[in-house]
């Protein structure tokens, strides 16, 4: 099953001094791994990294992170997934299991791995399968 990594994997993978880069990089390194990126994560990704908040050790340049992203993504197994599903749709995702706003980009993460026959790779515990319509145990991985 592809893994649509969450922007937190990405950065962990990225950069040796987050706190679960072993997780992120122990789960890459399995063998057999596919994964999968979208427009939203990407972004987020370069945004996150880019942020002058984000580290003491000083911000990488643009093109540092984006040359990440694309060297990682041609040395992995990798499909682009187009983000094209809508949070209007109450046929694929149930607003009443939502606890905040803070699960907004993980609900159409997890939505978007739905409908690709997919999972999300993330570090958040927090996620309800119940969120998202045809969600299974197979469809979200926690690291």
């Amino acid at each position: 099953m592809r893994a649509l990594l969450d922007v937190d994997v990405w950065i962990a993978l990225f950069d040796d001094a987050h706190q679960f880069s072993e997780r992120a990089n122990r789960f890459i390194e399995a063998r057999g791994v596919q994964i999968a990126a979208c427009p939203l994560v990407e972004i987020g990704v370069i945004r996150v990294m880019n942020s002058p908040s984000y580290s003491r050790r000083g911000v990488p340049p643009l093109q540092q992170v984006r040359a990440q992203l694309r060297q990682a993504c041609g040395l992995l197994n990798h499909a682009f997934w187009p983000d094209d599903i809508s949070l209007r749709d109450n046929d694929r995702f149930d607003f009443n299991r939502v606890q905040g706003h803070n699960q907004i980009t993980d609900l159409y993460l997890l939505g978007l791995a739905v409908k690709h026959g997919g999972c999300l790779v993330t570090f958040d515990q927090a996620i309800a399968l119940s969120s998202v319509h045809g969600a299974a145990r197979q469809h979200l991985k926690l690291l």
